[in-house]
């Protein structure tokens, strides 16, 4: 038998060995191997499942403008939130499902309904009615598969010790982060497939820039499934085992395994459900208003918002990439409370300086083409092919060909709401890019700190339900806000609930410790 060695960061050693000290082997290499890279599939299944939240979260607008004239701006609100709905339901009950029976059978069921789902939304097309609904059954189903989360962070916090356990938990949040971030990155790379894109019409596949993500998530998805019943096994970590071999020095952690239950503290779970939230709740605003806001403050086509949109997020998912790498350093310097607090801040910052300001207003939809031709509103149709050229200096010109762009005339506060400048606007995403991911890395990290040894699967299944709730609500609140009351009241009352946030922490600041720290003080008192 070869004892295993310390390796990466992501992982502390199973053996901490010290002078004049025996150690007791716990695993093999072969078991340790065969442990990290089952919790590396539960990584991918992570990033996989947010993908496929974001990969069409910018295009999902023109999308459902194209297959379904009758949609809104409300309807997208409830297209978006329903996944999240969906997502809600499914984790909890996956959550318990994976308590009781091999995590392999949850996993596997819910990426099949994944899969399914995300075909559904690239035939969304084909109905000759009603397939706005489609695409919201089709949203639905694909949320309800990624409730498979609640599975993957309750197996990472129970095959991991308490040592690895920060690393791991970090590593999962930057996955979700980087399923969310780079997913729109991903539709951006297909915007050159075209709005048209090719039909084979034999089997009615048309293969666009808006299904293309949707088949490629399909895709994605069977590969998940094949590395799970390869790779994946079962494997289940006993802290007190790890502390016995480590020889830490904690008095009775028998009992304090035992009586994990009693020892939890409601209130520091509570609190960071109520921070999760928030967090999400603010990122699915951000995403659900990107594309809208910046067609209606900048002229922008269907296409360039999609495009332009990407390309920002690409940037922001680099510069995440950035953030959880330092966060492994500044960890061993900084408390993850007081980053946790900074996150929070640069959010408040970055949705603060989205506030409209200035005597400059949007251009209003069609009031060029009144101007400036021989054709009337009425004679114009939306040809979402023909795309205007445009740069960051000046706004499209409209000829012959030209397509619906600006801010609708039945926008009524188009007509007194300054407009968001473009250096506001990136200034946002990039302040942005830096607070979301570090308050979702710190926030999955407190909180299986604060679980400790406690099975979590209930407990990351409430966790997946605050973020799902969240993610359900936000865009809702897009829907009904936005197009009535414009960037300002989408804005200011956001700004108010992340400085909330900022507040919470700062009065809970003591209780959101981990279960071990927890467990020494009351031990001493």
């Amino acid at each position: 038998m070869e004892t295993v060695q310390p390796e990466a960061d992501e992982r502390s050693p199973l053996l901490n060995a010290e002078p004049g000290r025996e150690t007791t082997l716990v695993e093999t290499l072969q078991e340790n191997r065969s442990r990290w890279r089952s919790i590396r599939v539960m990584y991918l299944t992570m990033f996989l499942s947010s993908i496929g939240f974001s990969i069409v979260v910018s295009s999902i607008w023109p999308f459902l403008q194209k297959v379904d004239k009758t949609a809104d701006t409300r309807f997208l609100g409830w297209i978006i939130a329903v996944y999240s709905l969906g997502q809600m339901i499914a984790s909890v009950l996956f959550g318990a499902w994976s308590n009781y029976r091999p995590r392999r059978e949850p996993l596997i069921i819910s990426i099949v309904i994944n899969v399914a789902a995300n075909i559904l939304y690239g035939y969304a097309h084909a109905p000759p009615t009603h397939n706005k609904y489609y695409m919201l059954l089709a949203r639905a189903f694909v949320g309800f598969g990624a409730g498979n989360v609640a599975v993957v962070r309750s197996y990472v916090a129970g095959a991991t010790s308490l040592e690895e356990r920060n690393g791991a938990m970090a590593n999962i949040s930057a996955c979700q982060a980087l399923g969310f971030i780079l997913g729109p990155a991903l539709q951006t790379a297909m915007t050159s497939i075209g709005p048209t894109g090719v039909f084979w019409k034999m089997i009615d596949l048309q293969l666009n820039m808006y299904t293309a993500p949707a088949f490629l998530g399909a895709f994605l998805g069977i590969l998940n499934i094949i590395l799970i019943i390869v790779l994946f096994r079962e494997h289940c970590v006993t802290d007190l085992e790890r502390a016995k071999s480590i020889n830490v020095n904690i008095q009775g952690n028998s009992e304090m395994l035992e009586n994990a239950d009693g020892d939890i503290d409601l209130v520091a779970v509570i609190t960071c459900n109520i921070l999760f939230f928030i967090i999400f709740f603010a990122f699915s605003i951000f995403e659900t208003i990107a594309t809208p806001l910046t067609m209606d403050m900048y002229a922008w086509t269907g296409k360039q918002a999609v495009l332009y949109n990407g390309l920002l997020l690409v940037g922001a998912g680099v510069e995440s990439i950035a953030v959880f790498v330092a966060i492994k350093y500044l960890a061993k310097r900084i408390e993850d409370r007081q980053m946790l607090l900074g996150g929070f801040i640069l959010i408040f910052v970055g949705f603060f300086i989205l506030l409209p300001w200035g005597n400059q207003y949007p251009r209003i939809q069609w009031a060029e083409l009144k101007n400036g031709s021989n054709y009337s509103s009425a004679e114009i149709g939306y040809h979402e092919s023909s795309i205007a050229p445009w740069n960051f200096l000046s706004r499209p010109s409209l000829g012959l060909n030209a397509i619906a762009v600006g801010c609708p005339v039945q926008q009524v506060w188009c007509q007194y709401t300054p407009i968001i400048h473009l250096a506001q606007y990136i200034g946002s995403v990039i302040l942005i890019g830096v607070g979301y991911p570090v308050c979702s890395v710190l926030s999955y990290t407190l909180y299986s700190k604060i679980l400790g040894p406690k099975p979590q699967g209930v407990y990351m299944g409430w966790l997946t339900a605050s973020g799902s709730g969240a993610r359900t609500l936000g865009p809702a609140f897009v829907g009904q806000v936005y197009p009535r009351y414009g960037p300002r009241w989408t804005f200011g009352p956001l700004c108010g609930m992340v400085m909330a946030a900022a507040i919470l922490v700062g009065l809970m600041y003591k209780k959101l410790i981990g279960f071990s720290i927890r467990y020494q003080t009351l031990q001493q008192c």
